[in-house]
């Protein structure tokens, strides 16, 4: 009996400090991306209202943007969209999107209803594009800086408060 007494209590006491840990973990909750501090991902694909025109990712160099991935299958995009449309309003960042693994004219049709808060949508229909930058579902958002750089990406819908207090600050202080 006292055999075992003795690593199950060195388990309860890992148990124990493995828990504290995590709980003061500033960073719970956050998945961090390779891309932070590097350039972002070069593209150059089809744009999704504008027939015959290329959508570049160098086009945006020299300039901050936002690029959103988004689709119409995805529940979380629905209820972010609300979130972009005054992101798009708000003229402070271009708002790039990436129709992901989508079809052209669900997606046409859903910016119609919906409204469109892009200022250009790039068509990713084979997902090679959101490989690149390393996108795990959508809707993914990351920031870019006038040099290519990537300095934040988040998770899942955007909104207010990840647009106040962790985009906005970056692209008005420059802060990359």
């Amino acid at each position: 009996m006292n055999r075992f007494l003795v690593p199950l209590g060195v388990f309860a006491l890992l148990a124990i400090v493995l828990a504290i840990g995590i709980r003061h973990s500033p960073d719970k909750g956050i998945i961090r991306s390779p891309l932070i501090g590097k350039p972002a991902p070069s593209f150059a694909l089809p744009a999704l209202l504008e027939p015959g025109r290329t959508v570049r990712s160098q086009d945006f160099k020299g300039r901050w943007y936002l690029l959103n991935v988004w689709g119409t299958w995805c529940g979380e995009c629905r209820a972010e969209h609300e979130m972009l449309l005054t992101v798009g309003k708000s003229g402070a960042v271009p708002l790039i999107g990436l129709d992901w693994k989508d079809d052209d004219a669900q997606a046409q049709a859903w910016l119609r209803q919906l409204g469109n808060p892009y200022e250009t949508v790039a068509v990713d229909r084979s997902g090679r594009a959101a490989i690149d930058w390393g996108v795990y579902g959508a809707p993914e958002t990351f920031l870019v800086n006038p040099a290519g750089i990537v300095v934040y990406k988040h998770v899942g819908a955007l909104t207010q408060a990840e647009w106040t207090h962790d985009i906005l600050p970056r692209v008005n202080g420059g802060k990359s």
